[in-house]
């Protein structure tokens, strides 16, 4: 990793802190921030790669960084081949941008009969960035993109998103609430 590669994640959570600290609305803090991170992940240079590792069984979402005041969380999503989330809501405003690969986003929406999809899946693609919120639509179901690779996207949000207590929904709209932690940063041993 070269010396800007090593400052590009300081500088961008330098970025986001001085954001956070001045912007106050939600749409200012989407579309400034958007900016901020599709820089970050314009390049593929700077993750450290054991907050890039897949699990054979689940997806991981490592921490990169937590505002001391929880204003925000800046995490790494990382998606082995054919990974998938449960349908879910965030409860807080985020940015998505992808790193590598690329994945599908299904919308959905609460109805009378439970929940329904709410269009088509979109797909991200590499230097890509999304938002969600509970005033644009929060609730979706993730996958990677890709049957015979990982994938990575970093995730912008406005809270310690490991801390809060969100949500998980069945096909019939069946709440079940969650907190999703962190995944452990496993370190290879040397021999």
């Amino acid at each position: 990793m070269t010396t800007a590669a090593s400052g590009r994640l300081a500088r961008t959570i330098a970025e986001i802190e001085a954001l956070v600290s001045s912007v106050d609305d939600e749409a200012s803090l989407l579309a400034e921030g958007r900016v901020i991170l599709r820089s970050l992940v314009a390049f593929d240079d700077w993750l450290d790669p054991a907050l890039a590792r897949p699990s054979p069984d689940r997806y991981r979402q490592y921490l990169l960084h937590r505002d001391p005041q929880a204003r925000f969380s800046l995490v790494s999503f990382v998606w082995g081949p054919g990974q998938t989330t449960p349908v879910h809501d965030h409860t807080v405003w985020g940015l998505v941008g992808v790193l590598r690969g690329a994945e599908y986003s299904q919308p959905y929406e609460a109805g009378p009969d439970g929940l329904r999809a709410s269009g088509p899946p979109h797909r991200l693609v590499r230097g890509e960035v999304e938002a969600v919120s509970p005033t644009l639509g929060d609730i979706h179901k993730v996958w990677n993109a890709y049957d015979d690779r990982a994938s990575i996207s970093i995730h912008l949000y406005g809270a310690d998103i490991g801390a809060v207590s969100r949500h998980t929904f069945d096909e019939r709209g069946a709440t079940m609430t969650f907190i999703s932690g962190y995944s452990p940063i496993e370190t290879a041993l040397a021999l």
